[in-house]
């Protein structure tokens, strides 16, 4: 099969199934994941497809909106486990943690241990009803305007419980993460994530490698507004050293 037919059908399974994995692609086109991996690099050049670990995705408008809760939480399900499990390692008894709002978030509060023992504050009710069933957490709730599917809690009052708590560390969710920054999807909860960043003596941003060049409408910080990525799968050569300038860490789950 010649090159452009291979990328006709590359480009064209995955407008079809939206993800498909390197492996995939080998059985189908009877080639090497060397050639593949090759393919897949010179296709998203072109702005056809979006790499990710283990595979490619199709690509997604720079700005748009959010998927679903429902569709979200399947997706990239074991990737967002791991990051859960990488971050929830990083949490120590007896600290004030905040957990943010999402998918991703929503595993750092399912990898706690059972045992856990200290405060963790959140706008999300889907978190927090998680973090309940552990008998030695204090759960702290901010409150606000509820938005269906994540059940994340916004507004000026949701502002305000953050403004008057210092956390050892937060866990902040992403819509996309690029040179441009962190974004979000959701104006609202864009100053209850700046003033999560602002009083928090630790720093971490969720963000699995769909993540990695989107750039969702509203920016939440810039590059330097946090101090920690965790993520699934090493960033983009220009991702990385963006993040490398603006003194970040990357832990990879």
């Amino acid at each position: 099969m010649l090159a452009a037919e291979r990328h006709r059908r590359i480009v064209a399974e995955i407008a079809r199934l939206k993800f498909i994995t390197t492996d995939d692609l080998t059985s189908l086109l009877g080639v090497s994941h060397e050639t593949i991996r090759r393919d897949l690099a010179l296709l998203e050049r072109r702005g056809e497809l979006a790499r990710v670990h283990g595979g490619a995705t199709a690509v997604r408008s720079p700005v748009g909106e959010e998927a679903s809760f429902n569709e979200r939480r399947g997706a990239f399900l074991a990737a967002k486990q791991a990051i859960g499990r990488a971050a929830a390692a990083l949490i120590e008894p007896n600290q004030t943690v905040v957990i943010d709002v999402g998918t991703t978030a929503l595993e750092v509060a399912r990898a706690l241990p059972a045992d856990h023992v200290g405060v963790i504050a959140t706008p999300s009710l889907l978190v927090a009803a998680e973090v309940s069933s552990r008998p030695q957490v204090e759960v702290l709730v901010s409150g606000g305007r509820l938005r269906g599917g994540d059940l994340a809690c916004s507004n000026a009052q949701a502002v305000e419980f953050f403004d008057s708590l210092r956390a050892d560390a937060v866990f902040l969710g992403s819509g996309g993460i690029a040179s441009y920054g962190l974004t979000d999807f959701h104006l609202d909860e864009v100053a209850t994530k700046r003033t999560m960043l602002a009083n928090a003596s630790h720093r971490y941003v969720l963000a699995d490698s769909s993540k990695f060049g989107r750039t969702a409408a509203h920016r939440v910080c810039e590059l330097d507004g946090f101090d920690t990525l965790i993520t699934d799968s090493p960033c983009p050569d220009g991702l990385s050293d963006a993040l490398a300038a603006a003194g970040d860490n990357i832990v990879v789950a």
